[in-house]
């Protein structure tokens, strides 16, 4: 079976994905097909089938009148009166060098007592996550609803994590976006905003080894490169053999 060829008449349209039985294997709707931005990405679901792969192709003038004629989604989201500038407030600053990053990255939720992570997308406010700094559960509160990652960095290599902290870290060095995804789950919000990049790599915890391969396999019908970081210890912990590997992923594009 020529699974490119099998893609490639589908006609799929530029944005547009199409979730249909696996060609190769005959699984019952485990296979995508993705047409993003004029790259043709495919993968199977099914843990003991490998299909997966990617091409371009030329954009129709149908395909380009679609693009240009969508309108960007708005965003609701307020930030809450209650979430203000940490003002240097010692737990908020105690609780930045336990993790060794810039306090200049966090706010203060005064009703809650949490250091907060702003998540911006198009340098807008589009969500916010905030970490109790005390016994309070939970630890972690989501105060938006957008689904969307919080992202830090300004490099071209995506590093998906689990955690603001871990994504703060991985933004740090310059090849890098570090993305959390603040959930248990790769959402369809996460693999659009991940779309746009080439290159993705999976940095979840050691212990979640089994959801990494998942969410890699996963990804690849929407990124055309996606490896997967084996680490020693989260990526926030700077451990420098872990961070060596990362840094490989970007100097060669894989480990």
């Amino acid at each position: 079976m020529d699974v490119r060829t099998f893609v490639e008449d589908l006609g799929i349209a530029s944005g547009e994905s199409r979730r249909l039985n696996c060609p190769v294997c005959k699984s019952y709707k485990t296979f995508t097909a993705t047409n993003n931005m004029g790259s043709l990405l495919w993968n199977c679901y099914k843990a003991s089938c490998s299909v997966s792969g990617s091409v371009r192709s030329r954009l129709s003038v149908e395909d380009i009148r679609r693009m240009k004629s969508v309108t960007p989604v708005t965003n609701d989201f307020v930030l809450p009166e209650f979430i203000v500038p940490h003002d240097n407030r010692s737990a908020v600053l105690e609780y930045a060098d336990t993790w060794g990053i810039d306090p200049d990255n966090l706010m203060y939720d005064v009703k809650e007592h949490r250091a907060v992570f702003v998540c911006y997308h198009a340098n807008t406010a589009v969500d916010a996550t905030g970490r109790a700094l005390g016994r309070k559960l939970p630890k972690w509160k989501r105060y938006g609803n957008s689904g969307l990652p919080f992202v830090h960095g300004r490099g071209n290599v995506a590093v998906v994590v689990e955690d603001c902290v871990s994504a703060v870290v991985v933004g740090e060095y310059d090849s890098f976006v570090g993305v959390a995804i603040l959930g248990t789950s790769l959402s369809e919000s996460h693999k659009g905003y991940l779309s746009q990049f080439s290159t993705a790599v999976m940095a979840l915890d050691p212990d979640a080894l089994p959801k990494t391969l998942q969410y890699a396999k996963e990804l690849r019908g929407h990124v055309r490169n996606v490896k997967v970081l084996r680490l020693n210890y989260d990526i926030k912990y700077r451990n420098p053999v872990d961070v060596q590997k990362m840094h490989l992923f970007q100097d060669k594009g894989e480990v």
